[in-house]
């Protein structure tokens, strides 16, 4: 079987703004949404770094701009707004960690639920702050793997950006 040639830098570079642009707007709606909910709920922490994330995807966006306009600068913008993004949701997540708020989630315990807890030997609080805990690390592990592997996608395709940018 023949291995495909490598992609000439212009098809790197129309990949790379495509999924800039995707992965930019994404994350400024799903922010946005998040700094919404949390405000509504009265949380201004989470609504400050739903905010802060809106605002390095839109960080990313204006990297795609500047690409689009031939300055390569934009390659910066965009491998930066990952680190931006990874920074205020392990922020985040690390609060919440130090500082649970595990009084809500009592409600969503059930009495099957408090059963079964029974039957395996914890208590409805142990089971609450086991949760609570794995989601928050698990939070964290995927951004560090999701915006990771996107500052090295970046990272490893800047030099064929930017000479997609100098031939064009």
């Amino acid at each position: 079987m023949m291995k495909a040639p490598p992609l000439l830098p212009e098809e790197i570079f129309q990949r790379v703004l495509r999924l800039a642009r995707f992965d930019g707007l994404s994350i400024v709606i799903a922010a946005s949404l998040c700094a919404v909910l949390a405000a509504s709920r009265g949380d201004p922490v989470g609504a400050g770094i739903g905010v802060l994330i809106a605002g390095a995807g839109a960080l990313e966006l204006h990297g795609v701009t500047l690409l689009r306009h031939s300055d390569a600068r934009g390659m910066t913008w965009l491998i930066n707004s990952q680190y931006l993004i990874m920074a205020g949701m392990l922020g985040y997540c690390a609060l919440r960690l130090a500082h649970p708020q595990l009084e809500p989630l009592h409600a969503t315990v059930t009495a099957e639920m408090k059963q079964q807890l029974e039957v395996i030997g914890l208590s409805v609080d142990e089971f609450i702050e086991l949760v609570y805990r794995m989601t928050y690390l698990a939070v964290s592990l995927v951004t560090v793997l999701y915006q990771g592997g996107m500052a090295i996608y970046y990272v490893r395709r800047r030099e064929a950006v930017t000479a997609a940018l100098t031939e064009g």
